[in-house]
């Protein structure tokens, strides 16, 4: 084996690492989207993991990429959605903030402290 194979099977490697690692991210993001409580938890889960993972899985395509038009295209679409996906997620939790959807901050809501009594029997 000589130089040249052992250069192109560590690209590979290295290639198929970032894809796999982008796939985790996104994976998360969906699973972040499905169990987190409310709207703002959802877009911060959705917005950042799924940012990461896509820039992942475009820089293992650039690794494989055959030609350097593919790799400019490449870095085009990957340059475009670092600078729209975050731009985008921020429009839709600033619309949500203007209309008034409250976040919500916690599972548990303790009762008021006038109502603290009342529901023990007395």
């Amino acid at each position: 084996m000589n130089w040249g194979e052992i250069v192109h099977y560590a690209l590979y490697a290295v290639s198929v690492g970032s894809m796999a690692l982008g796939l985790v991210f996104v994976i998360a993001g969906a699973t972040g989207v499905m169990r987190l409580p409310d709207f703002y938890t959802r877009m911060h889960a959705a917005g950042v993991t799924d940012t990461m993972g896509a820039e992942l899985i475009i820089m293992g395509l650039i690794l494989q990429a055959p030609d350097w038009q593919t790799v400019a295209k490449l870095l085009l679409a990957g340059l475009l959605l670092f600078l729209t996906s975050p731009t985008a997620t921020h429009a839709i939790a600033n619309a949500a903030h203007r209309a008034g959807h409250k976040p919500r901050l916690s599972r548990f809501h303790p009762p008021h402290p006038s109502e603290a009594g009342k529901g023990e029997g007395q």
